[in-house]
């Protein structure tokens, strides 16, 4: 795999990769870093990836486990969704303290799913990723990806509803 060809199939995919790197690893100093590390890498492969059937999987999977590495050495899992949870509020203060409660109630229930649950989750609903791209970068097939987020979105609407419809009394 030649320069250009690296710049077309590998190198072009560092902007997609930023939202599931900065997820997992929690600052833009460390993604930045993060992202350079992983393409220099892939970099060190690009004979191999010439011939490799998925390429995007491949390079997904690859920034996955380098994240899954540093988060290892570091010992610190980074399960605060807050700045990808945040919604554009409104004017109104009632508003604001009723999407500050929503992305709480949120926030609880993702921690309390398991884990795969939740990165499917992340990667699906927020980082906007396609199943098969999930599949290749967690290494399941993509009907267990569709699987793992309907139930996560499952528990996140009974909690939901459990919660509102006690507010208005159907219970």
């Amino acid at each position: 795999m030649n320069k250009n060809d690296f710049k077309l199939k590998v190198f072009s995919l560092s902007e997609r990769l930023y939202p599931m790197v900065a997820r997992m690893l929690g600052n833009a100093t460390s993604t930045e870093d993060a992202i350079q590390d992983i393409m220099m890498r892939l970099w060190d492969k690009r004979k191999h990836l010439e011939h490799h059937p998925n390429i995007t999987g491949f390079v997904f999977l690859t920034a996955r486990n380098y994240c899954i590495d540093v988060l290892r050495k570091n010992k610190s899992i980074v399960d605060d969704a807050t700045p990808y949870l945040k919604v554009l509020k409104s004017g109104e203060d009632h508003k604001d303290v009723e999407w500050e409660e929503l992305n709480t109630i949120i926030q609880n229930v993702l921690k309390a799913l398991p884990e795969q649950q939740q990165e499917v989750f992340m990667m699906r609903d927020i980082d906007g990723y396609a199943f098969t791209e999930i599949a290749v970068a967690m290494a399941i097939t993509v009907e267990h990806a569709r699987v793992l987020l309907s139930r996560a979105r499952k528990q996140i609407g009974i909690v939901l509803e459990n919660t509102y419809s006690y507010e208005r009394g159907d219970y």
